[in-house]
């Protein structure tokens, strides 16, 4: 990057070190970070919009609707999630080339399945072998976003139908009783009540999730945990121009602190959210806050 990184064999010191660290893959290194920022800013709400649908099926008086939605929040719970980001990804993927397949390939006479391998025509593959690598990227991506609110969703799921259930009936039965609709109570009424009390749950699923970030590279992600530990094992001085020790330890130091700053930072700001949503209401967060005058 600096124009006295040219030989870095006559380097030394701090020098050394800036050309070092602003190499191709340590940018790499960088980026993934985003990435996994960028995982978690898309995850969570769609695993909250995976949460909700599975809470309102689970909570449905239609019975074939209701076996729906607690059967998919006891599957996914019920379940290791390392199966899901080994099994499913794969099955998901297999799906999508097997749709496409059906649809773009002229030969259906040969079978997609033969035995263990899995095989459509180029023009069925997804992303296509003549995509640019950002589409590969951008697939692998939405991919990943796609499992891990499938699995997450189904947590959150449980936490707002227990959080539903916890409003209190006699608000319910009193808004029913100024002659607002069923849909109108749900609106205006259960929905806004209830994020005080699934705002916990929620909170300790969205810690999890953070943590649960390195899973990534099962599903084919060059994540800061793989980055991380590729920059810092030992580089021999055969073609490498920067060779180094094994500095593992201090990679690994620094995702520690990136973990922990972060979830830090989530701590404040779900703090500040609980105390918001506890104005005005009926439970022990909200009498403090009365009581105290806030």
């Amino acid at each position: 990057m600096f124009e006295y990184c040219v030989d870095p064999s006559q380097l030394s010191g701090l020098a050394w070190l800036s050309c070092y660290l602003t190499t191709g893959t340590h940018f790499n290194f960088y980026w993934s970070f985003v990435t996994v920022l960028m995982l978690l800013a898309v995850t969570a709400p769609v695993a909250l919009a995976f949460g909700f649908g599975g809470a309102m099926a689970a909570r449905s008086h239609l019975t074939p609707l209701s076996l729906i939605g607690k059967g998919y929040i006891a599957a996914v719970r019920g379940v290791p999630d390392i199966v899901y980001f080994l099994f499913f990804v794969i099955a998901l993927d297999q799906g999508v080339e097997w749709a496409k397949h059906l649809f773009v390939c002229d030969d259906l006479s040969q079978p997609v399945w033969n035995g263990s391998e899995f095989k459509v025509c180029a023009a069925a593959k997804v992303p296509l072998a003549t995509s640019s690598a950002i589409w590969h990227s951008a697939y692998a991506f939405a991919l990943a976003v796609f499992t891990f609110a499938l699995v997450f969703g189904a947590f959150a799921a449980n936490v707002l139908y227990g959080a539903m259930q916890a409003v209190p009936r006699a608000q319910l039965e009193t808004a029913e009783a100024y002659g607002m609709t069923q849909r109108q109570v749900f609106r205006r009424i259960l929905v806004p009540q209830m994020w005080v009390y699934a705002l916990p749950g929620l909170s300790n699923l969205w810690l999890i999730l953070i943590k649960a970030t390195p899973l990534l590279f099962l599903l084919g992600i060059q994540d800061i945990v793989y980055w991380a530990r590729e920059l810092g094992s030992a580089k021999t001085s055969g073609n490498n121009p920067y060779p180094h020790g094994d500095w593992r330890v201090f990679y690994f130091l620094g995702l520690l602190v990136f973990y922990l700053a972060f979830t830090r930072v989530s701590e404040i700001f779900l703090s500040r959210l609980t105390r918001r949503l506890s104005h005005g209401q009926a439970t022990l967060g909200g009498e403090q806050l009365r009581k105290a005058g806030a």
